[in-house]
């Protein structure tokens, strides 16, 4: 979780959000006085970015400390309190909105992850999230679909071969992609997967026919399409359904027998959960 990029990057937040001064905790609050504050959940869900918040106070003022009460990945109700920091009140007030945006959206992603995973319990599927992030923030964003308890497909372009629709169109087919691909990973000595996506059965079996990939995108097919797919398949390679996927079907592509389901709407199309932060008077 120290990773020196994810501190750079609430670096910049604080920054963006500070800058010259929080002109407003500056005037009326008295620099020597210190006071506690609580994280306040105000709506079911799944809660994530406790750790990110303990980021955020000690990159800003190492004088904050946090006391966790509920963990990342735990599921949370209204009037649950998930943690306490105390310190210096000016710092604590400098970092209250950075620490509620990453929260509130963690834990919607985490939320919404959650809801999918559930719905597809009991079959061999698991929930993956995409590429389909904010801009800087996809460590944050893959980091809350982990902790509602789905997987985090390739972080980017460079830690996973995808060959998609385009990538086929653009080299000639399928055929003349995955040959170019395996020529390149073979002179770079690259060890990376190699996933295909299939628009139609017709391609599935020519992926197949490749011998040379780890897994096979069933791209917006039906259940009942993802279903025969998986059949021809028969295991030979790892299966992913995407595409047109939402709550009110997940379930019956799991059903159709699929090793993975990736859901853009994980990360960009949520509902952020209500959550304050609170100081306790004294």
């Amino acid at each position: 979780m120290k990773n020196p990029g994810i501190l750079n990057l609430i670096r910049l937040a604080l920054e963006e959000d500070i800058g010259d001064g929080d002109h407003t905790t500056l005037a009326c609050i008295d620099p020597n006085i210190t006071g506690q504050a609580e994280l306040l959940v105000k709506q079911q869900g799944t809660l994530a970015g406790v750790e990110v918040a303990g980021m955020v106070f000690s990159t800003f003022d190492r004088a904050l400390k946090m006391e966790v009460v509920i963990p990342d990945g735990s599921q949370v109700a209204p009037g649950d309190r998930a943690f306490m920091v105390t310190g210096p009140k000016r710092s604590i007030l400098q970092t209250e909105r950075l620490v509620l945006n990453f929260m509130q959206r963690m834990s919607g992603i985490a939320t919404q992850t959650a809801k999918y995973v559930a719905s597809v319990s009991g079959t061999k599927a698991r929930i993956l999230d995409t590429r389909k992030t904010s801009p800087n923030l996809r460590w944050f964003e893959k980091e809350a679909v982990r902790l509602g308890g789905g997987l985090n497909h390739r972080m980017g372009l460079y830690d996973m071969v995808m060959i998609k629709d385009n990538h086929i169109d653009f080299s000639g087919g399928i055929r003349q992609a995955v040959d170019k691909t395996i020529r390149y990973l073979n002179d770079r000595q690259l060890n990376l997967s190699i996933e295909v996506e299939a628009r139609n059965l017709s391609e599935v079996t020519e992926i197949l026919k490749t011998g040379s990939v780890h897994r096979i995108l069933l791209d917006n097919m039906t259940p009942a399409q993802v279903a025969e797919a998986v059949l021809l398949i028969d295991g030979r390679v790892e299966t992913e359904a995407s595409g047109g996927i939402d709550l009110k079907n997940v379930r019956e592509y799991a059903l159709a027998g699929v090793d993975f389901i990736s859901v853009g709407a994980l990360t960009h199309q949520l509902a952020s959960l209500d959550l304050s932060l609170k100081a306790k008077p004294t």
